[in-house]
């Protein structure tokens, strides 16, 4: 076996088709993209090769300011939601101590399976100014505190994170708990032995044993923030103003509604090198903790 994977021409023949079909779905079209952001173009007729005018345009556009800023917040919020109560949540389900485990890990990984337009007007219900779950509840318990939470410039982009991070939760909590499930039980056997409690177990073998798990689930919280874009599309369209823009929903309005494809492309060349950059950061962040440890 050894001596198969040590062979050259096995090694291509198994690796060519993929990275054919990667060169073709991937690679070929973000080279057509950022080659075709340096032309004024609306989609349809020949472009006009302008250089980098969409780039200076896309810079001294207040929009693409507003959102990157929102892209981070929203990449924050979900990250910290997602991965905080994932792991609170895998560890619980984890402990053969606690009863309807079963239960609980579907009832985690429902709202996953369930259609994005689904979950959106499930929580437009909820963040109904007049007759939506939460404000109701502050009616219940005696509270004057009322929220338009879609309709406020500050809060609209934080609300609609929390949709997100609970819908993809459980796909987050699924991960980690195949991770937890992956650690050996001798190891918490002599933790229990040194006399460690639960909660420095977990600290000292379940965490740090996870951070190829976490790694992972950070990329995919922090790109899937900064590329959102479905949630605000459906629940406020970029609203109220432009203060739930995205790079994505910048890049949408550009190309599609005002027919401005090549400044469009500028916009999604920008998004993908962000999520690059995320990644290698991300990479670097848990090489280096890895070496320190």
């Amino acid at each position: 076996m050894k001596k198969f994977f040590s062979d050259k021409v096995a090694i291509t023949v198994f690796t060519l088709p993929a990275l054919l079909i990667f060169t073709v779905m991937i690679f070929i079209p973000i080279l057509q993209v950022f080659w075709n952001s340096f032309f004024e173009w609306d989609g349809l007729s020949e472009g006009l090769f302008i250089g980098i005018d969409n780039y200076i345009r896309l810079f001294d556009d207040k929009a693409f300011y507003i959102a990157n800023k929102n892209g981070f917040i929203f990449a924050a919020i979900i990250t910290v939601l997602q991965i905080v109560l994932a792991t609170f949540f895998a560890i619980a389900v984890a402990n053969s101590k606690i009863k309807g485990r079963r239960f609980f890990r579907i009832a985690y990984f429902i709202p996953v399976v369930l259609s994005v337009t689904v979950v959106c007007q499930l929580w437009l219900s909820i963040y109904n100014a007049d007759t939506g779950l939460l404000n109701k509840f502050f009616e219940a318990i005696g509270s004057d505190y009322r929220q338009n939470w879609l309709s406020d410039r500050n809060k609209a982009i934080m609300a609609i994170a929390v949709v997100n991070a609970w819908q993809w939760m459980g796909y987050v909590f699924a991960l980690i708990l195949a991770g937890i499930k992956s650690i050996p039980n001798s190891y918490y056997e002599a933790a229990q032995i040194d006399g460690a409690s639960d909660f420095k177990a977990h600290t000292k073998i379940t965490i740090p044993l996870l951070a190829e798990t976490y790694k992972f689930c950070l990329i995919l919280s922090v790109t899937g923030g900064i590329k959102a874009f479905t949630e605000m599309f459906i629940m406020t369209g970029g609203g109220p103003g432009n203060s739930t823009y995205t790079l994505t929903y910048l890049m949408y309005t550009s190309a599609f509604k005002s027919g401005e494809f090549g400044y469009g492309l500028a916009a999604a060349t920008v998004l993908v090198l962000e999520c690059l950059i995320a990644i290698i950061v991300i990479n670097k962040l848990f090489k280096q903790d890895a070496q320190m440890n």
